[in-house]
Order: structure tokens, then sequence, then C-alpha cells
């Protein structure tokens, strides 16, 4: 970093000096400062060696001195305060905070270098176009004040993320842009009955000098207060050894403005002004600036409408009747009474009431769905139809639609590897761009100066990188918030560009494939089947596989008091099966070869009795008792109504399949026959999984992973993507790259179809930026742009990039079933 003490800049934010100023000593050197806030925030920034934050500072916005840190630090430790915003499995906690004072990507690397410095602290990621930072930490080992404090030191002042307090925030912002924009823009208006009179013929009359006086009153406060945005991105670039892109707006317009004053104050008679241009073109940016802030904010607005759905208060239900309480003040076993129309406030199941709730916000899905006692219901969907009283399981985070705005906001924080490259690419525009000027200033002065001034000015202007750097982060944006929309949940930007290059699918068969809810058909055993189906019941409730729930459920319409019984000693061999003591008995479950590795012999007058071609359908579980074979549980599952479509989609785009289960080759086969064919890898361990996996990875292929259970998990981490299925278990999901919500398999291949479409976006954006240049600046370099048309043009490239990230949205608008290939 240069040092600011010569130009009157304060060290730290390049402000202008107070006398007398703040003065320390920092590396061995003499630093002076605007305010106490800067000096101690640098002093601190050194402390920690992290002084490369100054030689990072990049593109386009002044430091400020640091803001005020939140009033009360110390309540935010509290788990009352923080049940609002935090996410936590036990003392490991996650908050989305709203950080004031970030300006660039150096406060991004400031902040989450610092915070990593903190024992306790286990992920630090900043969102630079939010303003976030997604924190994770260990409660019993850092408190939140602590990180909040840190935060402070370093010169930023965070708070609990608030959509509406957000929201604020950024109208400030645009606010601010629109009031120099309007003052700019009544700059124009009457520069231009000036610019009228002397091109008319006043430039040779006797009231020459007045219009130029006039001219250069209405462009000087318009320069200096409307374009003090681009003077500001300039000198912190400069101070920090950066060039942004606000600086060769700067430049052109400086000197336009310092070669039409020179002409005012000379009295030249020879020279002409060019006010009407320097107001021009910075009140045509200033719009471009505007327009871009409100493009941008339209087209990442899926995440804002995410957090609209979630009501702000509730109706409980008390001892001395209902009231309508803040939502963050409801706790896990809370009754909330829902009245028709209402939106749902909290997760929960039904305790009374039967209604249609409808829940086309969160999944898609447009037909409201029946709900009864006992089903369970997510914040955000409507209650159309009846009253219900719903048990609250989780409110806020912690609800689904919770986790679903945490994976969005996840998703847009993220990068790509295509935009790693392109990050790369961006600074180096800005020098091009001073070069070329050079070049073209260098080759019109040799006959004309004044051609040679607008001619480098054009060049200065037209040049724009910006539109080159959102091609990415815009269509990513767009893509992770419309997907939210519509119920497929994308973790990060990396996974949209590896989907569209999978070439080969690997389903799990049960919950995925199949519907997963598998019933039973019929017991085969000389026992009496009532006492064999409690014994069972009684063991497979500590089980979370399609079978246990079948049994159980099967259980349960007989009203088989199996819940009351003590089960002991219980152990789960992945695949196979389980053994436990129910009762004094040993009881042991699961395949023909679990019972036959526990030791047991096989009755063979119990396996006679199985039908001709029934082992082909179903799926037999096997029981002993106290070592003793003692019957045969025939379950069956039914295929998915999609999956055959969704199967016959993917197969006309040639991507491969293999079907990869844990159940016999033959019921395995049966299922891969009825989808029309595919590879089949039965009877497979959960632990295989992973290795079948890893194999055709070594093959060349590029796999993804579909399924549901927590035997999956292993396998969904290994492959290229992992996705899981929104009725697959909590393990299940967090290891997936992408979540189907609700379970509908047709939103497979779109989930294809919008990675292809975001990287053929991304694709477009990145060729229209450079196209753009490519056209463009040959135009300026030879005179055929005025400066005005380049203020004009500069803007175009970047809305047509917001705009083509945009039109992501209509691939849900043609709303694509399973036969999609767009």
């Amino acid at each position: 970093m240069v040092d600011n003490a010569s130009d009157g800049g304060c060290f730290h934010c390049g402000l202008p000096l107070p006398q007398p100023p703040f003065t320390t000593t920092i590396a061995n050197s003499k630093r002076e400062f605007c305010c106490f806030g800067c000096q101690s925030v640098c002093s601190a920034i050194y402390q920690a060696g992290l002084e490369g934050f100054y030689q990072r500072t990049p593109e386009g916005r002044l430091l400020a001195p640091p803001p005020e840190p939140p009033k009360d630090i110390e309540l935010y430790n509290l788990d009352v305060l923080q049940q609002e915003y935090v996410r936590s499995s036990g003392d490991q906690r996650t908050i989305h905070l709203l950080v004031e004072g970030i300006h660039c990507a150096a406060c991004v690397w400031l902040i989450e270098r610092s915070l990593h410095q903190v024992d306790g602290v286990l992920r630090a990621s900043v969102n630079l176009s939010g303003r976030r930072l997604l924190l994770e930490w260990d409660n019993s080992r850092v408190e939140l004040a602590t990180v909040l404090k840190r935060l402070a030191t370093i010169g930023y002042a965070a708070l609990p993320f608030d959509p509406e307090i957000a929201e604020g925030a950024t109208r400030r912002q645009n606010r601010a842009i629109l009031f120099r924009m309007a003052f700019a823009g009544f700059a124009m208006m009457n520069l231009t009955w000036i610019s009228i009179a002397l091109y008319s013929g006043a430039d040779a009359g006797e009231y020459r000098q007045l219009f130029h006086w006039l001219g250069f009153a209405l462009a000087t406060p318009t320069l200096f207060y409307a374009g003090w945005l681009f003077f500001k991105g300039a000198v912190t670039g400069l101070l920090n050894r950066h060039l942004t892109m606000d600086l060769p707006i700067v430049i052109g317009a400086t000197t336009t403005w310092l070669y039409s004053s020179w002409v005012t104050f000379s009295g030249s008679s020879s020279g002409a002004v060019y006010f009407d241009t320097v107001v021009n073109f910075i009140f045509v940016i200033l719009i471009g600036r505007f327009l871009e802030a409100i493009s941008k904010r339209h087209a990442v607005a899926a995440t804002q409408r995410l957090m609209d759905l979630q009501p702000r208060v509730a109706t409980v239900i008390q001892a001395d009747g209902d009231s309508v309480v803040p939502i963050r003040t409801i706790k896990t076993g809370d009754q909330v009474r829902v009245r028709p129309g209402d939106k749902i406030p909290v997760d929960g199941r039904i305790l009374t009431g039967r209604s249609e709730v409808d829940e086309s916000m969160l999944s898609g899905e447009s037909r409201p769905l029946q709900k009864e006692c006992g089903d369970s219901v997510a914040a955000g969907t409507i209650n159309r139809g009846n009253p219900l009283i719903i048990e609250t399981t989780a409110t806020l985070g912690n609800t689904s639609l919770g986790r679903i705005i945490a994976l969005v906001e996840e998703a847009q924080a993220s990068k790509a590897p295509i935009q790693c490259t392109a990050d790369r690419i961006v600074p180096w525009f800005v020098g091009i761009t001073l070069l070329l000027a050079a070049i073209t200033f260098l080759f019109w002065v040799q006959s004309d100066f004044e051609q040679a001034l607008m001619a480098a000015t054009a060049v200065l202007i037209i040049t724009c990188p910006c539109a080159f750097g959102m091609a990415t982060p815009m269509a990513i944006a767009v893509a992770s918030g419309q997907g939210a929309r519509h119920g497929i949940l994308v973790k990060n930007g990396t996974v949209l560009e590896t989907l569209s290059h999978i070439n080969h699918f690997i389903f799990d068969k049960t919950g995925t494939l199949t519907r997963g809810i598998m019933s039973l058909q019929r017991i085969i055993s000389k026992d009496d089947h009532k006492t064999l189906l409690t014994l069972v019941a009684a063991v497979e409730q500590h089980s979370e596989h399609a079978i246990a729930r079948a049994i159980t459920s099967t259980a349960e319409s007989h009203s088989l008091p199996y819940a009351a019984i003590s089960v002991s000693d219980f152990h789960y061999t992945p695949g196979r099966g389980i053994t436990a003591r129910v009762a004094g008995e040993l009881i042991t479950i699961g395949t023909l070869d679990h019972l036959t590795a526990s030791g047991i012999e096989i009755d063979a007058t119990l396996t006679a009795q199985l039908g001709d071609g029934e082992t082909e359908t179903v799926t037999p579980v096997y029981l002993a008792r106290n070592n003793r074979h003692h019957a045969i549980l025939l379950l069956s599952d039914t295929l998915r109504e999609e999956a055959a479509g969704v199967i016959a989609s993917l197969r006309q785009q040639g991507i491969k399949m293999t079907l990869l289960s844990g159940d016999r080759q033959p019921v395995a086969e049966n299922i891969a026959r009825q989808l029309g064919g595919m590879a089949v890898i039965a009877e497979v361990l959960p632990a295989e999984k992973d290795a079948v996996i890893q194999r055709l990875q070594q093959q060349g292929e590029r796999v993804a992973m579909v399924g549901d259970g927590v035997n999956d998990a292993p396998a969904l981490i290994r492959a290229d993507v992992g996705i899981a299925v929104g009725s697959g278990t909590d393990v299940s999901i967090e290891s997936a790259d992408i979540v189907l919500m609700y379970s509908d398999l047709n939103k497979l291949p779109l989930a294809a179809a919008l990675s292809r479409r975001t990287l053929r976006t991304i694709h477009q954006n990145i060729a229209i930026s450079i196209l753009y240049n490519l056209i463009m600046v040959p135009l300026a370099m030879a005179g055929l742009i005025t400066p005005l048309v380049a203020a004009i043009s500069m803007p175009v490239s970047s809305l047509l990039v917001i705009g083509n990230a945009a039109r992501i949205r209509t691939l849900f608008n043609k709303r694509p079933s399973c036969n999609t290939t767009t």
C-alpha cells in the first residue's frame, strides 16, 4: 500500500485527513488516519498478519471509516435471541449475518481470513453481492458476541440477517445513486440549451464567454458530486495499487473537463468547450449503474420471495385462549392454529383438522395436497381448506423453508470453475483500456488535438469488463433461485457446471425409482401371525428402512401393542439385517445370507411355499427366533408413476443408467425390465455402493448418484454429483449436491436441463462481453463514436448479460415434464 500521508489521504480509507490527523506507527512507518476507528482497525489488521488486505482491495468502491458496532453485543449470546436466526445442532451453530462495511473482494478476504484465526469458528463464507456472512461456530469454544467483536475490531459491524433490514440497505444505496442521477439530469437539461446556443452560432458572438462560464458552473458540481462514486472507486484502486474500471471513466471525464476549463479561463478563441459531454456521459453512466442495480435485484429476487413466504406472527393456543405472538417466540411443541387462507408459520404435525395445503411455493406442485391428522406440514405453505391445529416441530431457520433459503444463499455465494478463469481475466481489462486510449490519443493528436481528446475519452469510457465479471455469478444466482422456487435445491454453483457434463446416472431402487412405501403381502409361518408380527415390529420400530416402516405400519393397522415391548441388544448390519432381544427371545431378521451367516438353518418347508416367479416381484424377509427359522415375510414395493418417463427421457439423451440396489438380483432385474431395461448391480452392501461409483469414475465415467437413504450417503458424496430425493433421510440430503423436493423424479430431467441452460447462458454472457468490446473499441479508436455515445453503450453490455441470465426463468415457464430435453 502507498503512503497516503503525502497525498492527504487516510492510510486506511483514503478520505481527507483532519488537522491534526490521528497518527500511529504501522510496520515501522508513521501513518496518518482520519479517525481513531481507522487507526484501530488498521492496527488490528497488521497485528493479525492480514496486511495483504490492502494489496487485495480491488474494484470500485472506496473504503469507509469503520461503522459503529452493534450496541449490547453480549445479548447475542442469549439462546432466546439466537432462536430466530440460528440453526443449531448441539453446540455447532450456523447464522447468516448482515455485515456493514463490506466494499469489495478484499473485504471478503479480510473477513474470512480473520475469522478463521478465531478458535471455534468452523466456517466463514462471505456473499459479496448480498453483503452477508455465513458463519458456523462451536458455541462451546467461542460465543457469537466474541465473533462480532472480532469483526468490529477489523472494521465491520454485523447483525443477524433480517430481510427487511437488508432490503432497506439496498434501497438506501439505490436512492443515493438516484439523487446523484437527478442532479446530473438537471444539469444536463440546462446545458443542452447552452449547447444549442453555442452550436447555433453563439460561439462566435459576444456572449461566447458567458455561455462558457455558465457551462463551467453547471459541469463542475456535476462532475464532483454526481461523479463522486467514480472518483471514490478510482482513488481506492490507486491507493491500493489496483486499476479499477472507474479509473478510465474518471480520466476521460476529468481530462475533458480540464481542457474545457482551460479554454474558458484562458479566453481562447480557437478552442471549443465540452462541458455538455462531461455532464451527459456522467448522467448516462449513472442511469446504467442504477438500471444494473435494479436488474440484478430482480434477477436474484427468488431468495427474497422465499423469505417473504415466512409469516412474521402466528396464533398460538394457550391456556387462557388464543394469542397472536411473534414467530421467534414459538417453541417446539407449541400448538398453532391456522385459519383457512393463512400461511402455515411453522413446520409441524397436524393434531386436529383435515384440509388441502398449497405447497406450490416450495415444491412447484400446482395441485393442493390433502392433509389430515398426523401428516406433516411446512412453514410458508398455505392452508386452502379448513381450520387446522398444528403441533410445532421446527421454527424459523430450522424449518424446511429456512433450510431451503440457506441452501440457495450458499449456492448464490459460490463460484463455478469457469468463473475463476473470468475473475483472473477481468483485472487486465483496465490496463489494456488505458493502453488503447493512449495509442488512440497519440495517433489523432498529430492532426487534431480535440479529435484526439474525444476519441481517447470514448475509448476510456466504452471499454467495460463489468459484463465479463457478471457473466457467471448472475447466471448461477438466477438458476439457483429459480430452481429453489420449483423444488430443485442446488447447493453450489460448481454442481450446475458439473451436472451438465454427466454421462452416467446411478439410481438407488427403494424410495428413488420405487415409491419406497413397501407393504406386507403375506407371512409364511406355522406360528401365530399376530404374535410374529408384534415381535418383528417391536424390533423394526428402531430402524428407518422402508421394510421397517411397512412392518410397523401393518402392526399399527392391526392395533398390535409392539411399541410397549422392551427391546435390548439391538444390532443393525447395513444391507443384511437386525438382531435383538425381545421379551427374552433372540430375534434375527434379514436376508437369507444374514440368517445363514448367523449359523441358522433355513426351513425348507417354508421356502417351498414361495410361489412360482414370486421371488422376482417381492422381497422376502427371513425371521428366526432363538436361532431357529420360523417365518418368511413377503413385502413388495411399486414403481413411481413418473419413473418410466424419466428413464425414457434420459435414455433418449444418450445417458447411461445403472440400477444399484441392495435387494436381490431377481427383484432388481424385474424393476429394470419394467423401466425399459438398464444395467443392474444388485445385492450390494452400502459400503460397496461407494466402491461401485469409484470404479465407474476410474473408467472415465462422469457419474451422478440418485438416492434417498442413509446407506446412500457415502455414494452421494463419492459421485461427481449427488442427488437426493426430498423424502430421503436428513443424512442423505446433507450429503447430496442437489435435493429434489417432495420426491418428484420429474424434476431430475428438469435439473439436468437447468444445468445445461445455465452453462450455455454463462458461455453466451462471456461471448456478449467479448463481442461488445471487439466491435465498439475499434469504432471508438477510429473516432466514429463520441464520448456521449460511448457512455450510452457502456452499460448496454451489462444489461444484456443481466437480461440473458434472467431468461433462465423461461425454462420453468415451459413447465417441462419427464421428456424434457431443453
